[in-house]
């Protein structure tokens, strides 16, 4: 008689395995999966009845992997990453099937490029939601399915996203008319800048991490009087204050400095330029949908 088939290891154990295996501690992965530690020590035993395998060793120092547990956790993460693909992979169909694409794209490309690229669509495909985040919540949003399309402005892109660009930037510093350097002759160095009181995004911006990361490359220390604020509106009225230089992609302070009032301040020695990029989940199928909205980015791109 052939065996049966085989009895599957539930997901919320596999998660509380994995979560020890990540953050060092029992009591460290049920704060992270926000479930109560008794709970998740009753899952992780439940486990290992399961497996018949000794996946941990308990001690009053605390619980850590056996030898045979951190040969398995490599197994586990695959299991759980499996079956993030295949959620995120219905959420897509499930989207394509009721005419409804889910796109997300950070600050500056969801202000002044998406929208073109939405009007720009052939009549009759599938309506479109655009989330607006910062570069790493577009990233987690295509991750886990949230969004089947992404756009980010920053400069790393997670090893799990494949990625093209879509078109440049450049950064520009940008002061009020009354603040010095709006009046100064020579340009601004890396030094002064990183020195100066600044108006920045908040950590995962892509343009946060385009001015630390063009700062480190010139020499220069990561600026310590900042301000930080959760949109570029807020950046800039800031900056309109009088006290504090922003750099901000010149898409989005075009009119302000056309219309004096934000001026734009030369620099000297700092590489602002940046690429916009799209990205997408590797190896989880596109549908049609994404296809045709990624072909209009990319048409714009050209026409530019």
């Amino acid at each position: 008689m052939p065996p049966g088939p085989l009895e599957r290891a539930p997901l919320a154990a596999l998660e509380v395995f994995v979560a020890v295996g990540d953050h060092g501690s029992l009591s460290a992965a049920a704060r992270a999966l926000g479930v109560a530690q008794p709970s998740a020590s009753a899952a992780l035993r439940r486990l290992e009845r399961r497996t018949g395998v000794a996946l941990v060793t308990r001690a009053p120092s605390g619980t850590t992997l056996t030898d045979e547990g951190r040969r398995l956790l490599v197994r586990a993460a695959a299991v759980l990453r499996a079956s993030d693909d295949f959620e995120a992979a219905a959420s897509a169909e499930r989207s394509q099937h009721a005419g409804h694409l889910v796109v997300a794209a950070s600050m500056t490309i969801a202000e002044h490029l998406a929208p073109r690229w939405i009007a720009e669509r052939t009549p009759g495909q599938a309506a479109v939601e655009l989330l607006v985040a910062n570069s790493r919540d577009v990233a987690r949003a295509v991750l886990t399915g949230e969004a089947a399309l992404g756009f980010v402005e920053g400069p790393d892109v997670d090893d799990a996203l494949a990625s093209r660009v879509v078109g440049t930037d450049e950064l520009v510093v940008v002061v009020a008319p009354e603040h010095p350097w709006a009046r100064r002759r020579r340009p601004v160095g890396a030094l002064e800048l990183s020195g100066t009181a600044l108006a920045v995004r908040e950590l995962g911006s892509g343009t946060r991490s385009t001015l630390e990361r063009a700062l480190a490359a010139a020499g220069a220390p990561a600026p310590r009087d900042i301000a930080q604020l959760g949109s570029t509106v807020a950046v800039k009225n800031l900056v309109r204050a009088g006290r504090h230089a922003a750099v901000l992609s010149r898409h989005a302070v075009h009119e302000e400095i056309a219309h004096a009032q934000l001026v734009a301040v030369e620099v000297d020695g700092i590489d602002l330029r940046r690429e916009l990029r799209m990205v997408w989940s590797r190896g989880r199928q596109v549908p049609a949908a994404v296809e045709e909205f990624a072909r209009v980015a990319l048409r714009g791109l050209t026409d530019d």
